[in-house]
């Protein structure tokens, strides 16, 4: 199937969370998280409530059927005094992966952070998940070689 013409991508508003939730779920449970759609549905309800991100879904045009999004978080460099994007998820249905659904939702995500003067966007991704690095790299991402990614994990407990 030739998504690209059979594709809609639109921005995420508050009455599309119960049909996104569902996908979020699932994107979830692919990074070995335990199915909670109801959690799905707070936590993007809230995101979208108090303007913390950009979401954006693929939906195949003339059906309900979602296939895939992609959520971006605000950001700045400080170095170059500039707003940035951080692309936090992306996840594209498995029935409907390269057929050019992540593709429009990455350019849609340019799209969006040059409307808005960003910088860049930035993402992190697996080191085992080649065909995002080769999805992400066609469409003009560059790996950092040169500065190293720490977390620091915070427990709620302490």
């Amino acid at each position: 199937m030739n998504i690209n013409e059979k594709q809609m991508i639109k921005r995420a508003e508050l009455r599309d969370v119960p049909a996104i939730a569902p996908l979020f779920d699932q994107y979830r449970v692919f990074y070995d998280q335990i199915s909670d759609v109801e959690l799905a549905k707070r936590f993007l309800e809230e995101r979208i409530q108090k303007d913390q991100s950009v979401l954006y879904y693929a939906q195949l045009e003339g059906t309900d059927q979602l296939i895939g999004f992609v959520q971006l978080y605000p950001s700045f460099s400080s170095v170059s005094a500039q707003p940035l994007w951080i692309l936090n998820d992306l996840f594209v249905t498995e029935n409907v992966r390269r057929s050019g659904a992540g593709r429009a939702l990455l350019r849609e995500a340019a799209r969006m952070a040059r409307l808005t003067g960003a910088k860049g966007i930035s993402l992190t991704t697996s080191g085992q998940n080649k065909a995002a690095q080769k999805l992400y790299e066609s469409e003009g991402y560059i790996r950092d070689t040169v500065y190293w990614h720490y977390d620091l994990q915070i427990s709620q407990e302490d």
